[in-house]
């Protein structure tokens, strides 16, 4: 019986078989139908469409809810990641201008916007100043959690923007689910960076620009830092009593009130005939508080007698004034001021003390008001700061030693090295600042005058600089120093920079903030 099954199976195969034969010439005839490729996108291009809209959705993602309003001591503020190629931090105070700190080097910026004064805590806080020993502790910890809770917030956006985007774009979810993981990587890439290189000690050297009358009140005073402890902290926290104080309960600004440890010098230059700049120096020397103003010459122009008249606003500034010669000046301009009460003219070495600090300097050996290069000039240039040294010397072993010497050229500035602690000039337009071989640090500074009117021979006019040397009254060193920068002709723009020098930055011995040594 096991037969038979087998026997049907095997005759039904072979009834099939030409209907299978006939199937199969059948579809051998039909014509097929043409294979058609899909163009494939090259690898580069497939990456450069990912990272663009993964830095297009994160950038969105950011805009939208990138953002934390956090409360730091007496003030609100609204803290922003951004996209940055330079990074750092930014901390507007408006209407009064902002801070920039270089607190980090990644491609994101934290902004810091002050959005408006807690009353009863801004109250408490003027009431009571005993409280103020308490407020670096608090911010502090206000700060921390702000950024904390501020990088949450910002991963959840970043994440989230770049998969939206990606997913309305390409409608393919693993794209999304790719550009997701990309933005993510791009953000912990960039964390890891901004951690790796965190300066806390940018809040010492903040870069101001807004309104020049707040930058001393918002800025603060220059203080000698010997050690890391809570320097951060303690910065920190000044800086948010200085906001406190700009937005008092009388909306006024305060006096600005300086540090009775230092002597506020005003270094100017290269005025040029500019009479817009002796109300400027006025404003600086009223509101900084300046002790002293120092002009490294080019004052004039052409150093003509009927030129002098331009001087007579120096009696009324408010400061003793030191001046040396430029290439600009004639002999007629020095004879001039030297005539003038309240002006103190160096040269061939005359050393004199004023606010404190004792001061020497030498006139420019040439007389150039046509901007000729006269023959030897070099020489004659290094020919006067050897003379300049020469009476340095002579002073130091009188026992006066000189704090500062002032000359009008750099290169009669580099024959000092050594025998001063700090010389100034100015000749080049442009604001600079160098340690010589032998320790002596030399300052330069740029156009107090804009160039005069030779800011209307480019493009674009030349900045106002000057700068605000802070020197500690009882070493006579410098401590810190602000640079200064308005915008030029027909400009509206101002810009603060506070520098520390590197034996006053947290962590420097004391041995560092020696004389120079004598080559």
């Amino acid at each position: 019986m096991a037969r038979v099954p087998a026997a049907v199976t095997a005759l039904n195969r072979i009834r099939r078989t030409p209907r299978a034969l006939i199937r199969h010439r059948r579809n051998r005839n039909r014509p097929q139908p043409a294979l058609e490729l899909t163009p494939q996108q090259p690898p580069w291009l497939r990456a450069l469409s990912l990272i663009t809209v993964v830095l297009l959705g994160a950038w969105l993602g950011l805009l939208i809810v990138g953002n934390v309003r956090v409360p730091v001591g007496p003030v609100n503020t609204t803290m922003t990641l951004r996209p940055s190629l330079t990074g750092g931090t930014k901390i507007n105070v408006s209407p009064l201008g902002a801070l920039k700190l270089n607190s980090h080097h990644a491609p994101v910026r934290l902004d810091v916007n002050v959005d408006q004064l807690d009353p009863a805590r801004a109250q408490a806080l003027v009431d009571h100043p005993e409280r103020l020993t308490g407020l670096q502790d608090e911010v502090a910890h206000d700060v921390e959690h702000g950024t904390l809770d501020l990088a949450v917030r910002s991963c959840i956006a970043v994440v989230s923007g770049a998969t939206a985007l990606s997913l309305a774009i390409h409608r393919r979810p693993r794209r999304a689910l790719a550009a997701g993981g990309t933005a993510l990587a791009l953000l912990i890439a960039s964390g890891a960076t901004a951690w790796a290189t965190w300066n806390p000690e940018s809040v010492l050297e903040p870069k101001y620009s807004g309104l020049l009358s707040s930058a001393p009140s918002l800025v603060g005073n220059a203080r000698s830092i010997v050690t890391e402890f809570d320097v951060y902290q303690k910065e920190l926290a000044r800086l948010v009593t200085n906001v406190t104080k700009l937005y008092d309960v009388t909306s006024t600004l305060p006096a600005y009130q300086p540090d009775p440890s230092t002597v506020r010098v005003l270094h100017v230059s290269d005025i040029h005939l500019n009479p817009a700049s002796w109300k400027i120096i006025a404003s600086l020397v009223d509101q900084y508080k300046v002790n002293v103003i120092v002009d490294t010459g080019d004052t004039m122009d052409h150093g003509t007698a009927a030129e002098n008249g331009f001087l007579d606003p120096i009696k009324d500034l408010g400061a003793p004034y030191v001046w040396v010669r430029g290439n600009h000046d004639s002999r007629v301009t020095q004879k001039y001021l030297q005539n003038m009460k309240n002006v103190h003219v160096l040269d061939d070495g005359r050393a004199e003390t004023v606010a404190g600090l004792r001061f020497a300097g030498i006139g420019d050996p040439q007389f150039t008001p046509d901007r000729s290069n006269a023959p030897g000039a070099d020489q004659s240039e290094q020919l006067a700061g050897d003379r300049l040294a020469s009476a340095l010397r002579d002073q130091t072993n009188a026992g006066t030693p000189v704090d500062v010497a002032m000359v009008h050229e750099p290169s009669a500035a580099r024959e000092v090295d050594g025998d001063v602690p700090l010389v100034l000039c100015g000749h080049l337009h442009h604001e600079g600042d160098e340690i010589l071989k032998y320790g002596t640090r030399l300052r330069m500074e740029g156009s107090t005058g804009g160039s005069g009117l030779r800011a209307l021979e480019h493009k674009y006019p030349a900045p106002i600089e000057a700068s605000i040397l802070y020197f500690d009254r009882d070493t006579r060193l410098l401590q810190a120093w602000d640079a200064i920068k308005l915008g030029g002709l027909g400009e509206t723009t101002a810009e603060v920079t506070r520098h520390l020098p590197k034996e006053n930055q947290p962590g420097a011995t004391p041995a560092a903030s020696t004389s120079p040594s004598t080559p």
